[in-house]
């Protein structure tokens, strides 16, 4: 995958954030952005680590308010989930970080590149930010984000592990 930009709904930056992996996105992308949709999200609970840092994450920037496109439109998603997909639409370099499942059906049908948290370990391998997927992938499980099994074992295949 060569995308230099890239707009992240609100789970995976929760669960970067609580894993202590959200320094690699700075590392791997030219520019990261969230809707105002998501920024509200995050910082809805003021106590969650993930609350606290995104104000204050300067490679992080707010994108403008977004017209909800009529084809995402269509997939009755969430507000933060809608914005995101919206956006990569109407901006065609940047990539749709998104973990929901119903949500990454829509860009399959929609043509928007798409990133799952959990891939984003298999892209980090390939670009020699981290040795091996697996403890980053745990961080990311003791974050809270459900990975399943055999989710696991094809990351591990992906990142040749």
């Amino acid at each position: 995958m060569q995308t230099k930009d890239l707009v992240v709904n609100a789970s995976p930056l929760i669960a970067l954030f609580k894993s202590q992996l959200a320094d690699l996105l700075p590392q791997m992308f030219d520019q990261i952005r969230v809707p105002p949709a998501v920024f509200r999200e995050v910082t809805a609970y003021k106590n969650d680590i993930a609350a606290q840092a995104l104000p204050h994450t300067s490679w992080i920037s707010q994108t403008e308010a977004v017209n909800i496109s009529s084809l995402v439109l269509a997939w009755d998603l969430g507000a933060g989930e809608s914005e995101v997909l919206s956006y990569a639409i109407e901006h065609p370099t940047f990539t749709a970080m998104i973990d929901d499942a119903a949500a990454r059906r829509c860009p399959v049908s929609c043509n928007i590149p798409t990133l799952g948290t959990a891939g984003l370990t298999v892209l980090a391998k390939r670009r020699g930010l981290i040795s091996s997927v697996m403890e980053p992938v745990q961080a990311l499980r003791n974050a809270g984000l459900w990975l399943s099994d055999d989710l696991i074992r094809l990351l591990k295949q992906k990142a040749g592990e």
